[in-house]
């Protein structure tokens, strides 16, 4: 009796082992929970910081310019000067050339006592002309009146008219002649100066005008320092304002198209600790081709944005430092999401694997706002279900599975 209760023991084992052995065995899954959290749609590319106002100070006139003594992020006030240009200096001249530039000098100095002299009878001419004006302004006034009272014909009023005329145009002649002969004279002095300035020894500078700089802040560039000759209109030094920094991004054109003024900005990657937070300004209205670096021929926007976060917070950036910008298209602070790679497609609609008692159920989902690694659930879930993440075909409807330690969705 004890052997074949021993038997049947043995027999039930051997069944069990069997049956198990022909069970389902569940299929290991990873999985996460469709939770409630903030989701954010964000476009990013990479930036660059540059002053809002710079100015490039330039030389004003042409001559030597002195050796700037300011360096790369210095301050300077409004209306400092950074340097001085003397006018040219004269030359070292030989005898030959001495003597020339010195019977140019005689010559020239001859030629406004000359210019004075002629200024002199030109204002004679224009005194008599004036008192022969005046003598037939008279005669004109007696005719009208003796004319009118018929004691002389009107033919007589019509010669002093006529020469009345001829009077006030020997005037206004005689004053031409003394305009132009004192403008000779004046040109004729200039030129004496300049054949004086060739006289002057050799290395003398002349006259020193200060280059003043427009508006205060801090030297961005010194493009010109050592002292020498300049031309006029030369850059010299490129001043800021280093607290007033603004943001260039060049966009793709259709991510353009979605960006407004107002729009916020996440700044990262940029050495700090923390992000930063700047606002959309100007979106340029014209674009450009840029190439990839992969090369693909791309059209692309520049965007602008003011950094709003506290001066403190971003005090050490400079002019054309590199950060991460993401343009935050579209945020919410309670949202039902799932990782983006739970979903698959089953014909037209989005489906996901919901666990439910250890089985795998099939479930079709309206997603909404898509970030980098969520999906908002507008239908089709609820919070707290667990989903299985990257399905494959060993995955079906109804399956047991088993999951492994359930994660969250992660914020996007």
């Amino acid at each position: 009796m004890k052997r074949w209760i021993w038997v049947i023991v043995l027999g039930l084992v051997v069944v069990a082992g069997i049956a198990m052995s022909l069970r389902p065995q569940p299929v290991p899954v990873e999985s996460a929970k469709a939770g409630l959290a903030p989701l954010r749609l964000t476009v990013e590319e990479e930036g660059k910081t540059r002053l809002r106002s710079r100015y490039v100070i330039s030389a004003p006139v042409a001559g030597v310019m002195r050796r700037l003594r300011w360096k790369a992020g210095d301050s300077v006030a409004a209306g400092a000067a950074v340097t001085q240009i003397e006018a040219p200096r004269a030359m070292a001249l030989d005898v030959r050339s001495t003597e020339t530039a010195r019977a140019r000098v005689k010559a020239l100095e001859a030629a406004v006592g000359a210019s004075e002299s002629r200024i002199r009878t030109f204002e004679e001419q224009v005194r008599t002309a004036r008192v022969d004006l005046e003598h037939w302004r008279r005669e004109r006034d007696r005719d009208e009146k003796l004319t009118k009272t018929g004691d002389v014909p009107a033919s007589r009023l019509d010669r002093t008219t006529t020469e009345l005329r001829r009077a006030e145009g020997a005037v206004a002649t005689a004053e031409k002649q003394v305009a132009a002969a004192r403008a000779e004279a004046v040109a004729t002095r200039a030129e004496v100066g300049v054949a004086q300035s060739a006289l002057r020894p050799a290395g003398a500078g002349g006259e020193v005008v200060p280059v003043v700089v427009p508006s205060g802040g801090r030297v961005i560039q010194v493009l010109r320092e050592s002292e020498g000759f300049v031309n006029a209109g030369e850059a010299l030094l490129e001043v800021g304002n280093a607290s007033a920094l603004e943001v260039v991004v060049e966009l793709l054109s259709a991510d353009a198209v979605r960006t407004v003024p107002g729009m916020r900005v996440i700044l990262t990657r940029w050495g700090g600790d923390k992000p930063l937070e700047a606002r959309v300004r100007v979106i340029e209205p014209g674009g450009f081709t840029k190439v990839s670096a992969l090369g693909v021929e791309e059209q692309r926007v520049r965007v602008v944005a003011d950094i709003v976060s506290a001066e403190t917070e971003w005090k050490q950036l400079g002019d054309g430092y590199r950060v991460e910008a993401a343009f935050v298209m579209w945020e919410g602070e309670r949202v039902l999401q799932v990782p983006a790679n739970a979903l698959f497609r089953t014909g037209e609609a989005w489906s996901v694997y919901v666990i439910e008692n250890g089985l795998a159920q099939l479930r079709k989902v309206t997603p909404g706002h898509r970030g980098a690694l969520a999906v908002e659930i507008l239908e089709g879930l609820k919070d707290g279900e667990e989903v299985v993440l990257h399905p494959d075909e060993t995955v079906a409807p109804g399956k047991p599975v088993a999951p492994g330690k359930p994660v969250a969705a992660k914020q996007s």
